[in-house]
């Protein structure tokens, strides 16, 4: 059964897929969910403060994912990086279609907040002033820092498929690795930005490993 928490970010979410976030009223998530408006109060403290938290939880599941999809044995074929370079194409798709089914991720994948949507109060990284959905930067609102912003995820899937990968590969090789792996990061970004054919990501990304295995 889903805690009282779990429960008010799943209405939040719903709301903003009916409505932008400027119109989306507390007492409303709080009856969706079952509770009290208090409680929703005393969980996240303000609206800001749901926002943040509803951010952090679509991007931590973004993230989780990836770490999933990587942890499946691959489908590819043998020798150095089969196996691997599979796991890292499972990933890839699993961005893509975060990105396109969750507007949250998009938006923190691609630094691009529409007016549509919440910002947490830290601030969209690299953006100054106003935020979307109403917040404003006022000195001492409370913040736990601005929402991941695009380098953050390229470097967290980065990171999540060397540390996924790192034992089937040699290494000796490991600088190949984790040069392959940023790469395919910031292919994957760069297909969430610009979406082509799933065929064609697929092809940059063996090119990216077969690279690396090759310098093995």
């Amino acid at each position: 059964m889903p805690t009282a928490r779990e429960s008010l970010l799943d209405a939040a979410y719903a709301a903003l897929a009916a409505r932008p976030w400027a119109g989306v009223r507390m007492v409303d998530v709080a009856a969706e969910a079952g509770v009290s408006r208090q409680t929703l109060y005393n969980e996240f403290g303000s609206k800001e403060g749901l926002a943040r938290a509803l951010v952090r939880r679509e991007t931590e599941g973004y993230i989780a994912g990836v770490a999933r999809a990587l942890a499946e044995p691959g489908a590819g074929p043998g020798g150095a990086g089969g196996d691997v370079e599979a796991r890292v194409v499972a990933a890839a798709a699993w961005t893509v279609r975060a990105a396109r089914t969750n507007p949250l991720v998009r938006a923190a994948l691609t630094g691009c907040w529409s007016e549509r949507l919440p910002a947490p109060a830290g601030g969209i990284p690299g953006r100054r002033g106003p935020y979307p959905g109403g917040a404003s930067n006022q000195p001492g609102a409370r913040a736990d820092g601005p929402p991941p912003g695009p380098t953050d995820l390229v470097s967290r899937f980065s990171d999540c498929a060397m540390a996924a990968l790192e034992a089937d590969w040699p290494k000796e090789n490991l600088p190949e690795l984790g040069t392959a792996c940023a790469t395919a990061a910031r292919l994957t970004l760069s297909y969430v930005v610009a979406p082509a054919e799933p065929e064609d990501l697929t092809r940059q990304l063996h090119r990216a490993f077969a690279h690396a295995v090759h310098r093995t």
